[in-house]
């Protein structure tokens, strides 16, 4: 599904594949990548791609949750945080390929349990990090 008229479009370049650097060209971003020993690599102080996508989809979530929130009018806690993890490995049936899988533990501390299951449901339909995944990998969502 495509979009009809993009408002933002965000340009980073990398180098040096996993154990390379990557940047933005407003210059906000610069990360060190390193592969971890998981994946064969040193270990090296860098980031990597898991991590970055981690943290990227946990933020853009939040964004969403806010924004629904504020569609419905409800008041989302102040210190809203999610915890999300990033895996990867080998893709079943898919000789050589690999595949990535997500979990996020979503806090929204003092809310109705009910309601906030509620907002973290709504809020993975408006998602884009949740579109452009939804059908192609597992993502595990849960209200903590």
């Amino acid at each position: 599904m495509a979009i009809d008229t993009a408002i933002y479009t965000a340009h980073a370049t990398a180098t040096g594949g996993r154990a390379g650097t990557a940047k933005s060209s407003d210059d906000r971003l610069t990360a060190t990548l390193s592969t971890p020993k998981a994946l064969g690599g040193d270990d090296g102080p860098g980031t990597n791609p898991e991590q970055l996508f981690a943290a990227g989809y946990a933020a853009c979530f939040i964004g969403a949750m806010k924004a629904v929130a504020g569609r419905e009018k409800i008041t989302l806690p102040a210190d809203v945080s999610i915890s999300s993890q990033v895996s990867i490995g080998p893709m079943t049936g898919k000789e050589g390929a690999f595949g990535i899988a997500v979990t996020m533990a979503v806090s929204l501390p003092g809310m109705d349990r009910a309601a906030a299951q509620t907002l973290v449901a709504a809020a993975h339909e408006v998602c884009p990090y949740s579109n452009a995944t939804r059908g192609n990998i597992e993502v595990a969502l849960s209200v903590v």
